[in-house]
């Protein structure tokens, strides 16, 4: 064999191992962001599960967060205080959401669920009031995207869904 041989060998075997080093990356890389869309949907759930299980765990609080929601002048200032806090909180977690989703790091059908949800809790009376007062301390992305959500035909949050079981 002469070294011509040899070399057209060596360079056709080094190209398959290009080849085959370049398919195993894209498959690393597909597997990566698989993971990393699925850690980002959990930390979602996680995030907005934090802001409302006081009001699970907490009667006072329930309250206060169901009445701010659809009758938030009947709160005392402390009350509303607190559901301040709680609206920022809330929106804040929505809004991390929604960063994700405009990166491409959340499955659109479940983008579709929080996107919901959001609607009908930026409807709400008191919700709406706190978009108001405080939109400058959310990103101009996320009022972009807030202001143009339209309103569901049925309004359905905590509190109205209590009052629709009630009747």
């Amino acid at each position: 064999m002469n070294w011509d041989a040899i070399s057209a060998i060596s360079e056709s075997v080094g190209s398959f191992a290009v080849v085959l080093s370049v398919l195993y990356l894209a498959v690393q890389v597909h597997q990566s962001t698989r993971v990393a869309r699925l850690a980002t949907q959990d930390a979602a759930t996680t995030a907005l599960r934090d802001v409302t299980k006081p009001f699970m765990e907490n009667a006072e609080l329930e309250r206060i967060w169901r009445i701010g929601l659809e009758e938030i002048g009947t709160l005392s200032v402390e009350e509303r205080a607190r559901f301040f806090h709680a609206a920022y909180q809330f929106l804040k977690a929505f809004e991390t959401i929604h960063f994700h989703y405009a990166y491409g790091l959340m499955d659109r059908q479940l983008w579709d669920g929080w996107q919901g949800l959001l609607r009908h809790y930026v409807a709400a009376p008191g919700i709406a009031h706190y978009w108001k007062l405080r939109p400058e301390v959310f990103s101009e992305r996320f009022r972009k995207f807030v202001d143009a959500l339209e309103p569901p035909a049925e309004q359905r949050t905590v509190g109205t869904l209590v009052e629709q079981e009630q009747k």
